[in-house]
């Protein structure tokens, strides 16, 4: 008995770590798939890469979501184009929407909750999106167009932003809230589906 139980637990481990792998490696592909922001200057970009790691998280728990992400932005430093600080901004975005939603579906795991997880994920990412926008990426893309500049691309789409903390409130952060809101509502789709697959069950 003891040995059956050890036998299914040391085939989860190994189904979990190739699971992590794949789901790695199509989000490092879905990377490469940009769409313009809405309201935004042509340079912001956006992608679903963060969509792997939500339904790792799901099906393995937080840290197979994080490992996801963390995998997925190593791969991007063999041709950062921002020597890692886009990069880094990536994971921590990322890492915080998938380790959050998680958790919360760790806890209890029902449809209700997976919805709940993925709202709250997404206000913790739009949060962190934030910051990550006015500590990292903002700054770095001041290092190729002055502050000015870069605040003028902004009003000409959002007539009210006019200071770098406009940008955060009234861009960075709507759209990254919205971006997880998508992300979410399409794992919430799909995720059942591709349980049997994931899970080998």
């Amino acid at each position: 008995m003891n040995y059956a139980v050890s036998t299914r637990t040391r085939s989860m481990k190994v189904r979990t770590v190739t699971m992590t792998a794949m789901l790695s490696a199509i989000s490092f592909l879905m990377a490469f798939i940009e769409f313009p922001v809405p309201l935004s200057p042509s340079f912001a970009r956006m992608d679903l890469s963060d969509l792997p790691a939500l339904i790792g998280a799901f099906a393995f728990g937080p840290f197979c979501g994080v490992m996801i992400e963390l995998v997925k932005n190593a791969l991007q430093l063999l041709s950062t184009s921002t020597g890692g600080v886009g990069e880094l901004a990536n994971f921590l975005m990322g890492g915080a929407y998938a380790l959050t939603a998680g958790l919360l579906y760790q806890a209890h795991k029902t449809k209700k909750m997976a919805a709940f997880a993925c709202v709250i994920a997404s206000v913790v990412m739009g949060i962190v999106a934030a910051l990550a926008n006015y500590f990292i990426l903002l700054p770095l893309f001041e290092s190729f167009l002055p502050l000015e500049q870069l605040i003028a691309s902004f009003g000409e789409l959002i007539p009210f932003i006019h200071t770098k903390l406009d940008i955060v409130l009234w861009n960075a952060f709507p759209f990254n809230l919205l971006k997880g809101l998508v992300i979410g509502g399409v794992t919430m789709l799909t995720y059942k589906r591709l349980t049997p697959v994931l899970r080998g069950k």
